[in-house]
């Protein structure tokens, strides 16, 4: 699979460019499956969900002039048969994974068995916005404002801080960003000191691309590296 893991979405021309890159092709020749589900747990998730899918949220992922776009909710997926929705994550190509809250994201990512199936989606573009691209790494930094919004003893809060690990970094998005406080770059340095793996900290002009395990950052804006094993940058 190949990842396009941004913190605002496709935000600026050299994002675009990058999924252009990933995809082959031209956006407007290209399929594509939007995945709202890690916005339910929030308070009006589902004006989210539907300000999302209107382009009136901050990524405006879905506006980008996909020759076809659909809807996968992960939640509904246990109930359906395999043979009536698996064959429509494999044609697409790309995966639209929305933000909101990483735990619960991730626990449907499983529950539903996409997250066994991802690793076999070799052309497949998985674009991640926030939630949506912390959820491929290993490590969850928003597990604990996550858990407040777990219902008390759900099983879902068991390894809050750990992800899929579908990529061999870590992600803190919205560097900096003005209205969350924990997003500081002291305070994401403060968490990657704890963790074991490199620590990519991203404004919303950041996404981090990634083909066949090499990364690269793809930038308008400021990111850092911590933890690597060259140092930070």
């Amino acid at each position: 699979m190949k990842f396009l893991l941004t913190s605002g979405g496709v935000s600026n021309p050299s994002i675009s460019g990058a999924l252009v890159d990933l995809l082959g092709k031209p956006i407007a020749e290209s399929t594509a499956l939007f995945i709202p589900t890690g916005l339910h747990p929030f308070p009006g998730g589902a004006g989210m969900a539907w300000k999302t899918i209107h382009g009136q949220g901050p990524s405006r992922l879905l506006q980008l002039g996909w020759k076809s776009l659909g809807i996968l909710e992960l939640t509904a997926l246990p109930t359906i048969r395999e043979e009536n929705w698996v064959p429509a994550v494999r044609q697409v190509d790309a995966l639209l994974v929305g933000g909101g809250d990483v735990l619960y994201l991730t626990y449907w990512l499983r529950q539903s068995g996409l997250a066994d199936l991802l690793p076999s989606l070799t052309d497949t573009v998985y674009v991640g916005v926030s939630a949506g691209s912390i959820a491929v790494t290993p490590y969850n930094c928003d597990a604990e404002f996550d858990l407040a919004f777990m219902p008390d003893g759900h099983d879902m809060g068991r390894d809050a801080d750990r992800a899929l690990g579908l990529v061999d970094f870590t992600l803190y998005p919205h560097l900096n960003h003005p209205d969350m406080e924990d997003t500081s770059l002291s305070n994401i340095q403060k968490w990657a000191s704890g963790i074991p793996v490199p620590t990519y900290a991203v404004d919303d002009d950041t996404a981090i691309k990634v083909v066949d395990g090499e990364v690269e950052v793809i930038s308008e804006g400021d990111w850092r590296l911590l933890n690597d094993s060259h140092g930070e940058r």
